[in-house]
């Protein structure tokens, strides 16, 4: 029975090593991007660590194995449980030893990580186990915890708890996995007492963060954030956060401003009117992202549009756009005309899947600031949107800024011209970003800008249009090189110019 209980506290504390290490992953790559380099990173240094850790448990004497396998099962359970909270709150109040903090915490993990295991099987080694058994054993359940944790983490765990309460979740489990063993061990235990009372201050510890997860992340955003926050969630593929000051709603995913709503019209004027003002014939049109529905707002002012799709991959985006009044009254009830419909479904997927044809096509996506991201502004990508454009129609690509991210900007441009696609590059002043660019592309259509518009615009007029389309010598064009999908050259590009903004 004792072998057991050992053989199957390997698959607990194989799931909780691997959580921890998931969430800081993710946590990272939501607070500082690039999630290719986040997740590499920290793969390399808690592997590492969990080498030190191994390493260590050889100078644990054979009487103490099991005492030690509680102490670090305590010391995995608070360290890690506490891990994303811990985090999460040092970067929206201190920025700046975020980093440094991450990779201590990320070491300390692995590390008694690596010790678990090694013990487990000298416990077990003691209890006459035959070595091939042994082995077996014991690396199965490991493999086995790792991949529960690997297939819950991004469909339950994430979504559901938040990274902060799932921290909590998996400390309480590793305590729970030393209370099981002082309990079932107690005979060969010394010093019961001091044993149960540390577990059960580290379980009340743990209880009560999980208990306060919401109110920590609330805290912790209010302080990155500065204004109230009215809205947040955390999706498989994001996190999603709308700040109010006074009249101005705010929309943050990931921690990056995606709009203001004080001048996101500028924006989105910029993005849409350029188009539909050059195609009073087009009927049907095609908005990639935007789930906010703020584009879908300006394109369904046109009498002569009749179907427009919204292919945005969060339900939980153009959900909230949906149903949440404040956000409804921004987009004008955009996602409720009959004109409208909404698919959540990754972009590129379903562009492969799809056989229709549109005569506009609006990409509003989020900046390319990591891989994910990336595939979205690459060769391949605007390939598939080609085929699904009409001939004469036309295209807009929201393209970053040419003035603080120049490189990035011409990168999109080259990647746009390497489809076969003819580009008129544009930008326009919106106070919350500055500078921003947008491209307009097409197969065919030799395309003039607008010297009028049809509709009444609080931002566009000739002389506004014109300017746009007119690049000074401080953001004059760049030869870059096409963004295909085997390097990315984007992603690294669009780092590397928002880092010279920084310094």
């Amino acid at each position: 029975m004792n072998k057991k209980i050992l053989i199957l506290s390997v698959f607990v504390v194989a799931s909780c090593g691997l959580a921890y290490e998931l969430i800081a992953g993710a946590l990272s790559s939501y607070l500082l991007g690039d999630s290719i380099l986040q997740f590499s990173t920290i793969i390399g240094c808690y592997l590492f660590a969990m080498g030190v850790g191994a390493h260590l448990s050889k100078y644990v004497r054979d009487e103490d194995v099991l005492a030690r396998f509680i102490d670090i099962e305590l010391a995995v359970g608070l360290v890690g449980g506490v891990s994303a909270a811990v985090l999460f709150l040092t970067y929206s109040w201190m920025t700046t030893p975020f980093r440094a903090l991450l990779y201590v915490m990320v070491f300390l993990i692995g590390a008694f990580v690596g010790m678990e295991v090694p013990l487990v099987m000298r416990a077990l080694n003691e209890r006459k186990t035959e070595f091939n058994e042994l082995v077996s054993r014991v690396l199965t359940f490991d493999y086995l915890g790792a991949l529960a944790v690997s297939l819950l983490f991004p469909l339950v765990l994430a979504p559901y708890l938040g990274l902060v309460r799932t921290g909590f979740l998996f400390g309480m489990l590793n305590v729970g996995v030393a209370f099981w063993t002082i309990h079932v061990f107690r005979h060969e235990l010394g010093n019961m007492v001091g044993r149960v009372l540390r577990a059960s201050a580290v379980m009340c510890v743990l209880l009560f963060g999980f208990a306060t997860a919401d109110r920590m992340t609330h805290w912790g955003e209010q302080g990155l954030f500065g204004d109230d926050i009215v809205y947040s969630t955390t999706t498989p593929y994001q996190r999603l956060v709308i700040t109010r000051w006074k009249d101005d709603l705010r929309l943050y995913i990931n921690g990056n401003l995606q709009f203001s709503s004080r001048d996101e019209y500028r924006y989105h004027e910029a993005l849409v009117h350029p188009v539909m003002e050059a195609l009073p014939w087009a009927r049907r049109v095609l908005v990639l992202g935007g789930g906010d529905g703020l584009a879908l707002r300006e394109i369904l002012r046109y009498p002569n549009v009749e179907h427009v799709t919204v292919v945005d991959l969060d339900p939980a985006m153009t959900g909230a756009f949906t149903t949440r009044d404040e956000l409804v009254k921004l987009n004008g009830g955009a996602f409720r005309d009959k004109r409208a419909r909404v698919v959540n479904a990754d972009a590129a997927m379903w562009l492969k899947d799809t056989d229709e044809m549109f005569d506009a096509v609006i990409i509003d996506f989020p900046d390319p600031s990591s891989f994910a991201l990336g595939k979205l502004y690459s060769v391949p990508f605007y390939g598939m949107v080609r085929k699904h454009l009409a001939a004469n129609g036309l295209m807009t690509v929201q393209s970053t800024s040419p003035f603080f991210a120049p490189h990035a900007y011409w990168t999109i441009d080259a990647t746009l011209r390497d489809v076969g696609l003819r580009t008129w590059p544009y930008h326009a002043y919106v106070p919350s970003f500055g500078e921003w660019g947008f491209i307009l592309a097409s197969p065919q259509l030799d395309y003039k800008p607008p010297t009028a518009y049809r509709l009444p615009m609080r931002y566009l007029d000739a002389d506004t249009t014109r300017e746009m389309f007119i690049f000074p010598p401080d953001m004059r064009r760049l030869d870059m090189a096409p963004n295909r999908l085997n390097t990315q050259s984007l992603v690294h590009e669009f780092e590397q110019d928002w880092r010279r903004v920084i310094r």
